[in-house]
């Protein structure tokens, strides 16, 4: 595309090349004899020093991928540090890491190497540029702390969901944590008091939903916390003996809770001097950190402009394809929109709302996995089995939590991937929704992907865990797309339920544009939503606050969709008879990339079948 802007340092031929496994990369990592300067062996040794060194600055990460083991072990009984000097330390570290990675020699580099260097440097200006530019951990998340963003909102998750508890020095490790906790607090009451005197407050609204989250995690006896409560819960259940419950309770009272009562002081004096609106356009250099948000999001440089007017022809696109189905079922009053509300207040289509209705909800998502992995040897020549565990979000976060998300698993499998769906309402879930939600965070979606490429032998760690939003959430789109193809839609109602998650994401182009361009508040941004998506207002108020506070990253979805698809089918029309689907998907071993590299990878695989004549 050419409204795509990317450091192209490789060439069609590299990229072919590129797609045959590192040469020796496992056994260079570990080698005893020092690498030849400018090899390939060399680099994959920057690479590792690179990870081993983020790995050893952040003991959450260490946990996430399961390296708090052995001579890291030390990093599960701490957390991140997150302080102004923190960030200035970090700053400097990728910095440093950056200037050795650009002045590494490509002369001597395999093609595949080559590649690796190109999207390792492009990860790296991304995580410099805000600090660097706009003094901010994040131009996607540019608050501190939010409804969807702090330690408060993480922490719990984190010790919760990622710190493993396996034996009694883990439940140490958890009190270790539970009490750094505080300490983590605090380091963001005074960031986001600093950030504050700058102009960088979120909006009224999501500081109503920041503090009714915090004050939910405060107000509960010590004893009965959750934080208490899943550290006794796993204990027990892995026959772990001794009194958990007494020093996590008194830390919780004598720490967590000043350390809360803190931050929600600040939040609601900050609640009174946060300008109106809703966009990032209000805080100092709003529109250059949107259009570097778009810009990350997206891995293009589409202006907000026509991004705007992509969703809108969307839009358009996939409302006439919906209410041809609609017309076909009966449903033919009132605009898309309308016959779509119609329908998610059709009692057949409802779970209960009870302790039941989500189990059954559950237990259908489940089913949904199940049914598709029995499908995916069709079109993927490696199924990978990593276990996925599908989850509500937990109570104390729903009312901010998106309405579904992923959690990668470990890398050396101690803990399984997760699917969350936010259960607040069962009522944002009919049941024709659904099956498109797991294709999307389950399989052939994230969990397919992140898998294959977590289990690569193919390419360095550092690319096993990196993150291009529009490549897995483009994925993740096509994906659902993938199973209609498949038969994973149970009649045209389910198919509406699939087109109508386009529909969703379309609209999201218009919104996220709307609001940090056009100036639109939450109320006309999410009438739009249910007006367009048919979603219950609940659900889409939900999702219009998350774009509020994460600029651009909504963009990333649709953006992403549409290049998966314009690969696969510049492929086809190259290849025909030729073309092989599954070789096409086994793109998705070489690890998450700009959409501009995925596109030009898939020529260059394209390229290399009809070279075989």
């Amino acid at each position: 595309m050419d409204r795509r802007s990317f450091i192209a340092t490789a060439g069609t031929a590299a990229l072919i090349a590129g797609l045959l496994p590192t040469a020796g990369f496992a056994q260079a990592a570990s080698a005893a004899a020092p690498p030849e300067p400018g090899s390939d062996a060399a680099l994959n040794a920057l690479f590792e020093r690179i990870f081993n060194d983020t790995l050893n600055h952040s003991p959450e990460f260490a946990t996430g991928l399961g390296y708090d083991k052995g001579a890291r072990k030390a990093a599960k009984s701490r957390l991140d540090g997150n302080r102004e000097a923190d960030m200035r330390e970090d700053l400097a570290r990728n910095r440093k890491w950056l200037a050795e990675l650009e002045a590494f020699p490509t002369a001597g580099l395999s093609p595949a190497a080559a590649l690796n260097r190109e999207i390792v440097i492009y990860s790296a200006r991304n995580q410099i540029l805000p600090s660097e530019k706009f003094d901010i951990d994040s131009v996607i998340r540019p608050y501190r702390i939010f409804q969807q963003g702090g330690a408060y909102f993480e922490i719990p998750d984190f010790l919760n969901a990622t710190h493993v508890i396996a034996d009694r020095a883990d439940c140490e490790a958890y009190l270790a944590r539970l009490e750094a906790f505080a300490g983590v607090l605090d380091g963001d009451t005074e960031v986001a008091r600093a950030r504050a005197e700058r102009g960088f407050i979120p909006p009224d609204f999501s500081i109503d939903l920041t503090i009714g989250q915090m004050e939910k995690l405060r107000n509960a006896p010590a004893d009965n916390n959750g934080l208490v409560g899943s550290l006794v819960r796993r204990a027990r259940e892995k026959g772990i003996e001794g009194d958990f419950a007494t020093p996590a309770a008194a830390l919780v009272r004598d720490k967590v809770y000043p350390a809360l009562d803190r931050q929600i002081a600040l939040m609601k004096e900050l609640r009174g001097k946060t300008p109106a609106g809703a966009g990032i356009w209000r805080v100092p250099q709003g529109d250059a950190i949107y259009a570097a948000a778009l810009a990350q999001a997206t891995t293009t440089n589409f202006t907000p402009a026509e991004v705007h007017q992509m969703g809108l022809e969307q839009v358009a696109q996939i409302s006439a394809e919906l209410d041809s189905i609609l017309k076909g079922e009966g449903l033919t009053q009132g605009s898309v929109g309308e016959r779509l509300i119609a329908l998610n207040r059709d009692p057949k289509q409802l779970y209960a709302d009870s302790t039941e209705g989500r189990a059954a909800l559950i237990a259908s998502l489940n089913e949904g996995v199940k049914a598709m992995y029995a499908k995916l040897p069709q079109v993927f020549s490696h199924v990978p089995s990593a276990p996925l565990e599908i989850r509500a979000v937990p109570v104390d976060i729903q009312d901010g939590a998106s309405n579904g998300y992923y959690k990668r698993a470990t890398l050396d499998g101690s803990r399984p991937a997760i699917y969350f769906i936010n259960l607040k309402e069962t009522g944002d879930w009919p049941k024709y929704t659904l099956p498109s939600l797991t294709y999307h965070e389950g399989v052939p979606g994230h969990h397919l992907q992140i898998s294959l490429a977590q289990e690569s032998k193919d390419i360095p760690t550092l690319r096993k865990i990196s993150f291009f939003g529009a490549y897995s959430e483009g994925w993740a789109l096509y994906a659902e797309q993938l199973a209609d193809e498949l038969g994973g839609y149970a009649g045209p109602i389910e198919r509406a339920g699939y087109l109508q998650s386009f529909l969703f994401r379309a609209a999201r182009l218009v919104v996220d544009t709307g609001i940090h361009t056009k100036k639109w508040d939450r109320e006309k941004a999410t009438a739009y939503m249910v007006e367009t998506t048919g979603f219950a207002q609940p659900r889409s108020q939900r999702e219009v606050e998350r774009y509020c506070t994460q600029p651009g990253q909504a963009c990333s979805y649709k953006v992403g969709h549409m290049a998966w698809v314009r690969a696969r089918a510049n492929a086809q029309k190259a290849l025909g008879a030729k073309f092989d689907i599954r070789y096409f998907h086994d793109v998705l071993k070489s690890g998450a990339m700009p959409l501009t590299v995925m596109e030009r990878l898939v020529e260059a695989r394209t390229k290399a079948v009809l070279a075989q004549g």
